[in-house]
């Protein structure tokens, strides 16, 4: 009967945490064995035994929900997964983000024999790679060649003939971008062939592929998804100096090439199926060109109708070599630098006209004399983008696709520049209102070193202007510009219960505020006092609050801009409107958020 009556058990599915699958457990057990479980002391094998059940049910109930949420975006929480969701839906993490930044390059050369001037034979090129630091030990790169021989660079006198007065030796200086890091190389030995191969670099500070080689010479390239066919190399356009374009655009075929792959802390080189010898037809740069009349120009990347149909192997595989990889890594830290923090020279690359006619003591000591200082802040670092951040540019991503129509769109393609051009903390785009034509207002915001809101400067807003002219429409003009940052402060005064100690909770209340802000606030977005006065209810202690007071913060080390906070306070006292090109901050909360106690 006890048998007959188990089969119609109802059973309560709501149960899944150990408290109430241990009470259903204990029902089960006192009305079908009664008889033969009669002890549940907490001392008892059968407590054991109920506990020990109820432990696992609880674990698998955890796992099986856990499992769950992290299946869709929506309700993914570990950083990891919600990344790779994006992937799906052509959201790109870029890693680490480097800093930018313009520096100025200082060089002493020789007085040209037969006339006035420097003597051009010891005007050096400062090439691209050599490596600087900033007082603080942060290294970075020179990205692009630095001529002291272009006329457009500042040239004084440095040194005189005692005797003549006529000048002996000139200063020049000359201008060079920089980027956050340092080079690095990690050799992989690759066995067996393996199909859709994925090697692995474990440094988490990577930032950029400069080169992957195997061990034949063979150089593999990196692309966007391995169906694509079709790079585009930057050659140096020799006709620069007339036209003001430095690079030229050419199409390549690849057949070897990987994809990116980024973790929290690794990063993976993920290669195609293919094996050498075995067919793999790419396509032809003709067969993707727009043949327009009066045009002469390819298309980007994305549009190559036969890559699906030409290609079956997404690329050949490294095998039974070994890959040498250069990539650059960025600073550990914070790599942003304040102004005039950048002053060493720690490896120097020169190139000179003709070295055979030089004196090799004053070809040294042109070397030796070359300074550096960043005359700007060098930034670009910003803080890593919370779960939350990264699904709003997830679900940005996918109706964006690779052009900029919208706000939203103009938003989401500034977030996704590499993080080798430089990052921004954050960014808004709206309608220029004065306009009469479709131009677009980006306001953009970086931080300093300390981590406190400052203007963008000029590099990075030059690159992010070219980033954007890809995808920006034909009839959109962009102006990036900086918003205003409004320094606030916050001032409380609560109530506490009967016996609660006083500091304690004034002390747990302060950093209930504090931490409830930790995150910068986004362009524009109103700060909402009502959410203070629910977290401050919430402080344990806290029986009322009586008041909140924002104020506004300026002088000394706080922003110059003045915003009047009763003026633009909702009529309901639940808000205080931002306008759209500004910010709030709360810049030092260990003072700018005080409390007191009735």
């Amino acid at each position: 009967m006890a048998s007959d009556q188990k089969k119609i058990l109802p059973i309560d599915y709501t149960s899944r945490d150990f408290d109430s699958i241990r009470d259903d457990l204990m029902g089960i057990a006192e009305r079908f064995y009664p008889n033969t479980f009669q002890d549940f002391s907490e001392a008892s094998f059968g407590s054991l035994m109920l506990d020990a059940v109820a432990y696992v049910g609880d674990q698998l109930s955890f796992y099986m929900d856990y499992n769950v949420n992290e299946a869709f975006l929506d309700t993914a929480y570990q950083y990891g997964n919600v990344v790779r969701h994006g992937r799906i839906l052509g959201y790109k993490d870029h890693g680490r983000p480097s800093t930018y930044g313009e520096v100025a390059f200082f060089v002493l050369v020789p007085a040209s024999q037969v006339g006035l001037g420097p003597d051009s034979s010891y005007t050096p090129i400062l090439k691209r790679g050599s490596q600087i630091a900033s007082v603080d030990g942060l290294s970075f790169v020179l990205t692009a060649n630095v001529d002291f021989a272009d006329p457009t660079n500042s040239t004084v006198v440095a040194r005189v003939d005692d005797a003549t007065g006529a000048p002996t030796w000139y200063a020049i200086k000359a201008y060079g971008n920089v980027v956050s890091g340092q080079f690095s190389i990690q050799e992989s030995a690759i066995g067996q062939f393996e199909r859709f191969k994925r090697v692995g670099i474990t440094d988490p500070n990577l930032t950029e592929i400069i080169s992957v080689v195997d061990t034949e010479g063979h150089e593999y390239y990196e692309v966007d998804y391995l169906a694509q066919d079709i790079i585009y190399k930057e050659m140096s356009n020799k006709n620069f100096k007339n036209d003001n374009v430095p690079s030229i655009l050419k199409p390549y075929l690849v057949s070897r090439k990987f994809t990116v792959e980024r973790t929290a802390t690794n990063t993976y080189l993920q290669f195609g199926s293919g094996r050498s010898g075995e067919t793999n037809i790419v396509a032809d740069p003709q067969a993707v060109a727009l043949d327009i009349f009066g045009k002469d120009y390819v298309t980007d990347t994305t549009f190559d109708p036969s890559r699906l149909t030409k290609n079956e192997n997404f690329g050949l595989v490294p095998y039974n070599t070994t890959l040498t990889i250069l990539y650059r890594a960025t600073n550990p830290l914070n790599s942003n630098a304040a102004a005039g923090a950048v002053r060493e020279v720690t490896s120097g690359r020169f190139e000179f006209e003709d070295e055979t006619v030089l004196v090799a003591d004053t070809r040294l000591s042109v070397v030796n004399s070359l300074e550096v200082m960043n005359e700007t802040p060098i930034m670009g670092d910003v803080d890593r983008p919370t779960t939350s951040e990264i699904k709003r540019r997830i679900y940005d991503t996918f109706p964006t696709q690779n052009r900029a129509v919208t706000q939203a769109d103009y938003e989401n393609v500034a977030y996704r520049m590499p993080a080798k051009y430089g990052s921004v903390l954050r960014c808004s785009a709206q309608k220029d209102p004065s306009a009469l034509k479709r131009n677009v207002n980006l306001y953009i915001i970086s931080q300093d070193p300390q981590g406190k809101l400052a203007k963008t400067n000029a590099t990075i807003k030059t690159n992010l202007k070219t980033w954007l002219d890809n995808y920006r429409m034909i009839n959109d003009t962009i102006d990036i510009l900086d918003p205003y940052i409004i320094n606030i402060g916050i001032n409380f005064v609560i109530r506490i219960k009967a016996g609660a100690e006083k500091y304690t909770v004034l002390d747990e209340a302060i950093d209930k505020i504090a931490e409830m802000y930790n995150s910068p606030f986004f362009i524009g977005e109103p700060l909402y006092v009502s959410d203070i006065y629910s977290s401050l209810k919430d402080v344990s202690g806290v029986l009322d609050v009586e008041k909140v007071m924002i104020t506004n913060k300026t002088g000394a080390n706080y922003s110059a801009v003045e915003f009047d906070i009763n003026k633009n306070m909702s009529p309901d006292g639940g808000y205080i409107v931002v306008p759209k090109n500004a910010i709030l901050e709360l810049k030092y909360p260990e003072a700018d958020v005080k409390g007191k106690v009735k």
